[in-house]
């Protein structure tokens, strides 16, 4: 959260860069907490929010694919491991942010303004859940888009966020969908707003939040 204190003072690049992938420090992966689910669950939350965070996104190689090791410029990236679910899935991940970003103009056209992002929740520290709201008012309120991060393993159930506008919001991504290798937990694709109020807004979702998971649902029109 601290990131949007200062996000407007320049133009910003995200860089994951080659530096913080080699000389010991281990790649992004392994540098996760918890099991091997739990440590691709984590990349999949951190790069899906990372791709919805006002900036410009970088990457560096192998990143891409949840790679073991870190990087060396002696080897190749580790392309066997797409023989395998937990890297393949975090490859059509990418992939699928990738096409996002480049279809939602609330993604990128105010990275550099404060009416590209609204808080929705940004305190609820005892269960390490977030929300915001991606705005791009020249491209139509049918662009507006809320992003939900679930930081902890632990699902979430019945969680309510508050929403601006009364409708239905559908599902355009999610991090812990079973195709990325995530637990598939997530049953609804659209979600109906009721008229209870949180967090400052007349209109609330209840949901489950998936364990370590990003989500992406388009907002209504109304």
């Amino acid at each position: 959260t601290f990131s949007m204190i200062y996000a407007y003072h320049e133009h910003f690049v995200l860089v994951l860069s080659h530096d913080e992938v080699v000389h010991g420090k281990g790649s992004l992966l392994n540098k996760m907490p918890g099991d091997d689910w739990q440590k691709a669950a984590n990349l999949r939350m951190f790069l899906s929010w990372m791709w919805t965070h006002p900036g410009k996104k970088l990457l560096f190689q192998g990143c891409e694919i949840a790679q073991w090791r870190e990087w060396n410029h002696l080897h190749s990236i580790d392309w066997h491991l797409l023989d395998h679910q937990p890297h393949s899935g975090l490859q059509g991940m990418v992939k699928r942010m990738n096409a996002i970003y480049r279809e939602e103009p609330a993604l990128y056209l105010l990275d550099d303004s404060s009416e590209g992002f609204q808080w929705v929740d940004h305190s609820d520290s005892d269960n390490s859940v977030w929300a915001f709201l991606r705005k791009a008012p020249a491209a139509g309120r049918d662009s507006d888009l809320l992003v939900i991060v679930n930081a902890t393993p632990v699902v979430r159930k019945d969680y309510r966020i508050g929403v601006p506008r009364t409708g239905d919001y559908p599902v355009i991504f999610n991090s812990d969908d079973m195709v990325f290798g995530g637990s598939g937990l997530l049953q609804g694709s659209v979600y109906a707003s009721d008229a209870l109020g949180s967090h400052g807004f007349a209109n609330t979702l209840i949901l489950d939040l998936p364990p370590l998971a990003t989500l992406i649902l388009r907002c209504p029109v109304s």
